[in-house]
């Protein structure tokens, strides 16, 4: 009995620190980083990139996985049932964590109880791009006012329902109260080269996607999505300026997470490496170069982040009326 309550009492004492022997020896192997987009896009060259250089730091390697399907929810729900040990962690993004749990009418995952935050990662700079070809257009306020005139008439790519991209197009036609053709494509890379075609003529999408058709002039910026203007668009307004819509802002973001109750020791050693990782300078100027703005947070901030992104997302998804099986 009293070897029984001795073991009894160690295993609480180990429960209520957080695990010390897992910390201690964490990671004994490969750490799995999930990233629910298939390989070539951005999010997979964020991974790619910032996971090396994890990898040298924590001492195994992190094999990057891609798991793409279902708007993010199945590389998501695989983290989420995953083994709280820290050995399985998730790159998602705005739609992973802010606008599924709203567009879904049964996500198998919830983003508050089956994910432990690690850090926001990074966020794309927003932009409204024209065909000027196609569509004889100079400011927002031009396109404004054609879809007025003849509603529904100007075509909008997107890549696919639920994309942070589709999610601009929509709030861009809320606020301006205007209804465009939203026209969607299976990512971002068949919705650009729709509107380089024609075949569409608008289309939100990130700068580093868009800024090598935006120099050769096949495409033109509007305005950008960010709250002020940029200096990779000098000239280019943002939308609350060009549609005069005061408090318009839209960012593609990205954050790390672990399954829910992986002990806090790990999530603060990830989340060290995480930080460690992306201030390399070589790192950072790779990130930058590619149109990204690398962030980090703690992991508190991350949650508070992503409620308040989930809310303004709930009320967009509600008034668009979008509901998914």
């Amino acid at each position: 009995m009293m070897l029984r309550g001795l073991l009894a009492l160690v295993a609480a004492v180990i429960a209520l620190s957080g695990n010390p022997a897992c910390a201690q020896t964490y990671p004994a192997r490969p750490i799995h980083l999930v990233v629910p987009y298939p390989a070539g896009g951005g999010t997979d060259f964020f991974a790619r990139l910032v996971g090396a250089k994890m990898s040298e730091i924590i001492g195994k390697p992190i094999v990057v996985e891609n798991k793409p399907g279902a708007a993010t929810n199945l590389g998501a729900e695989f983290v989420a049932k995953a083994s709280p040990d820290g050995y399985t962690i998730l790159l998602g993004d705005v739609a992973t964590y802010a606008a599924n749990p709203s567009l879904y009418k049964k996500l198998p995952f919830n983003p508050d109880k089956d994910f432990s935050p690690i850090s926001l990662t990074a966020r794309f700079l927003t932009v409204l791009v024209v065909n000027p070809a196609k569509l004889n257009v100079d400011t927002v306020a031009d396109v404004i006012a054609a879809a007025r005139k003849a509603p529904a008439s100007i075509d909008i790519a997107h890549a696919g329902v639920g994309n942070p991209f589709h999610l601009a197009a929509v709030l861009f036609e809320q606020a301006a109260g205007i209804t465009l053709s939203q026209v969607p494509y299976r990512g971002a890379a068949p919705a650009i080269q729709a509107v380089l075609a024609g075949d569409a003529v608008l289309m939100f999408v990130d700068y580093a996607t868009a800024r090598a058709h935006l120099a050769s002039g096949a495409l033109k910026a509007l305005a950008v999505a960010s709250a002020t203007s940029r200096p990779e668009l000098p000239g280019v307004p943002t939308l609350a300026e060009a549609a005069n819509i005061p408090g318009f802002e839209m960012w593609a973001w990205q954050g790390m997470v672990a399954p829910a109750k992986t002990p806090d020791a790990v999530i603060t050693k990830l989340h060290e490496t995480y930080v460690a990782a992306v201030s390399d300078p070589a790192v950072r100027q790779k990130l930058i170069d590619a149109g990204t703005e690398p962030l980090q947070s703690s992991p508190q901030e991350m949650a508070e982040y992503r409620r308040r992104e989930a809310a303004k997302w709930a009320a967009v998804i509600k008034a668009a009326n979008m509901l998914l099986d």
